[in-house]
């Protein structure tokens, strides 16, 4: 297990990693999108060691799609790991809720990761981290500023910098859409906090799924404060969704190893 370095004490750290998609646009069905290699390793391989790297105390994998075939790689690459199963794929929200059972009695904080995120850095969550901590947040979200976001959920701050609302690019308004804040999909949340949200979301929505987003708007109904960090690198909050996006990661993954060597 990797060890990060901290210059101030932190609360204890749990990740739930979600890793049960399908990855339709990848054009293979037979594969689990996150077992697709970048650096040499399957996706999943660099997000995992990220958070064991984090010191995270309990590292759960939400498995689906393939999932033996998931679960068998990682208990032979790291054998402490937790894996459990999103038997229907029914929304990022389901996804997470699924590890419910396993953290029940954890106090701390829950780092939620993406197992197609493979370019995020120690560095950067370790700032995350700080930044929830300092800010005394429910939830704190890493965001990033792109040239162009159209497509992405707007970040809309308060006059404190808090965050007030995720607004999808469908749902904005002109100056909504001049916003280039955009949301990543990685999050930091107090553990109590964030199941007792997910227990409240619905999936009335037009996919009939449950949005872990869903959760902000219980949180800002309690008047639990949701802070935000922009990453400094946007590639690194880069999904891979599609083969370009595969081929895009691992050309950026290799910029970077030569650049750190």
């Amino acid at each position: 297990m990797q060890n990060g370095k901290h210059s101030t004490p932190r609360s204890a750290l749990a990740a739930v990693i979600m890793a049960a998609g399908k990855g339709t646009r990848m054009k293979d069905p037979s594969r689990a999108k996150v077992m697709y290699e970048v650096n040499q390793k399957p996706m999943i391989h660099s997000v995992v060691d990220l958070a064991y790297a984090l010191d995270a105390r309990r590292v759960i994998v939400v498995v689906g799609h393939q999932a033996d075939t998931v679960e068998a790689y990682l208990r032979e690459s790291h054998s402490d790991i937790e894996c459990v199963l999103q038997e229907q794929q029914l929304g990022t929200g389901h996804a997470v809720l699924q590890a419910r059972a396993l953290l029940e009695g954890f106090t701390g904080s829950v780092v939620v990761l993406s197992g197609d995120v493979p370019l995020l850095r120690q560095s950067t969550m370790e700032r995350l981290l700080r930044h929830h901590e300092e800010t005394g947040a429910t939830a704190t979200i890493l965001t990033a500023a792109l040239a162009d976001p159209t497509g992405y959920g707007r970040i809309i701050r308060n006059s404190h910098a808090l965050v007030e609302r995720i607004v999808e690019h469908r749902d904005a308004n002109d100056e909504e859409r001049a916003v280039n804040e955009i949301n990543s999909g990685i999050y930091v949340f107090d553990n109590g906090r964030l199941f007792d949200a997910l227990t409240h979301i619905s999936a009335h929505n037009a996919q009939n799924e449950y949005y872990l987003t869903d959760v902000f708007e219980y949180f800002w109904k309690h008047d639990w404060k949701v802070s935000a960090l922009i990453a400094q690198d946007p590639m690194e909050i880069r999904g891979v969704n599609t083969p370009e996006q595969l081929e895009e990661a691992r050309v950026a993954a290799l910029a970077l190893e030569r650049a750190a060597s």
